[in-house]
């Protein structure tokens, strides 16, 4: 991936996941069915988020091992 950072023109960075809830019913059951990817500048700290697809088979382990 060719990321630059937009805030200092940083090309290295990391790149991390994380989870949330979304709708009524996942958060009651606290089912995370919403999935991120972050890049983070490695200088700057600056950080952007994009969202990523999730399969329902994720969504059921989840439910089961929250």
């Amino acid at each position: 991936m060719n990321y630059k950072c937009p805030k200092c023109h940083n090309t290295t960075y990391d790149i991390s996941e994380m989870r949330a809830t979304g709708g009524r019913w996942s958060k009651i059951f606290d089912i995370q069915n919403k999935k991120f990817s972050s890049v983070t500048c490695k200088k700057c700290s600056y950080t952007e988020f994009y969202k990523a697809k999730t399969g329902a088979l994720s969504n059921i382990f989840d439910l089961f091992t929250n």
